[in-house]
């Protein structure tokens, strides 16, 4: 059997410094329009609560009405500040936010307000705290500001997921390019179950942890393959070395370490000491801008 790549601290600069490269010239190149439509459908958001609830000063009779519209629920939300997610006003508040539970249910409308408004941003509007009307400028500030917040926030969380998607497609294309047959997505509880040699399928439970990519080699392993894009070195512990590296440790504690290869494909930023901690944890790495080495070294396990 072809064990897989080890890569030395050298070779690992050489290629974290090329995708950070490549990071910030993609950073460098995203369109200000896609901000600027997110802040308009935002800006939109936050002027329909505002005249739902005339300027909040009416926001406790009319709440029932925004939190079962999801366009102002999520301008809700951003009452507080810092914002309130979704996940963490079902737990502060007790409640379940489906509109159908929220109608039925008074008194769990009524908690997500206390909720919301023990963490109104004071200082976006004054004038809640002070029991008045507003100007129209602080209107008109407030407006901004949390439309500027929803639009940040949403076009961070549209890059993340668009460049995990983005190099999803590319291995996918690779693979397809290098005459690997594409199955369907299954879930692997033997290594029976996983594809065959110089197939691979997407989005697959492997034991108990889910894999990206998972691979048929031809000397009869498996190799499974997770995609990460790091947008900072410090995200980087996070993306490879808590998730990635973790999981290729239970996939190599579940079906053996001669039996999977665990890998990832990175993209982003990554501190050089995370990528070698990844490696000493038995994760293969491979680039998203050099998959060859990757079909190169899959083709070698034919060999």
């Amino acid at each position: 059997m072809t064990d897989p790549p080890r890569w030395t601290t050298d070779q690992l600069t050489l290629q974290a410094t090329a995708a950070t490269e490549l990071f910030r010239k993609a950073r460098m190149e995203e369109p200000l329009e896609e901000y600027l439509e997110a802040f308009d459908k935002y800006q939109g958001f936050l002027e329909d609560l505002l005249e739902t609830t005339v300027d909040l000063t009416q926001l406790e009779g009319q709440v029932t009405e925004v939190v079962t519209n999801p366009d102002l629920l999520e301008a809700f939300r951003y009452l507080a500040g810092p914002p309130i997610s979704t996940d963490d006003l079902k737990v502060l508040a007790d409640a379940a936010m489906s509109p159908k539970k929220l109608r039925s249910d008074p008194a769990m409308v009524k908690r997500i307000l206390q909720v919301v408004l023990a963490g109104l941003d004071r200082r976006r509007f004054p004038w809640v705290v002070e029991n008045r009307e507003p100007s129209e400028a602080e209107k008109n500030a407030a407006i901004v500001a949390s439309a500027a917040l929803l639009a940040t926030s949403r076009a961070g969380t549209a890059r993340r997921h668009l460049g995990k998607e983005a190099q999803e497609e590319k291995v996918e294309e690779t693979f397809l390019r290098a005459g690997y047959q594409k199955v369907p997505t299954r879930t692997i509880h033997t290594l029976s179950d996983a594809p065959g040699a110089g197939q691979f399928c997407r989005e697959s439970l492997l034991g108990n942890r889910k894999a990206d990519f998972v691979l048929g080699l031809f000397d009869r392993r498996v190799m499974a393959i997770e995609c990460k894009v790091s947008n900072s070195a410090t995200n980087s512990v996070k993306r490879l070395n808590n998730d990635a590296a973790a999981k290729a440790e239970a996939w190599r504690r579940d079906f053996g370490n001669l039996q999977v290869v665990p890998a990832a494909v990175l993209g982003g930023v990554y501190k050089i000491h995370n990528l070698e901690d990844a490696q000493r944890r038995g994760l293969t790495l491979f680039w998203a801008h050099e998959l060859e080495a990757l079909i190169q070294w899959i083709e070698s396990a034919r060999e």
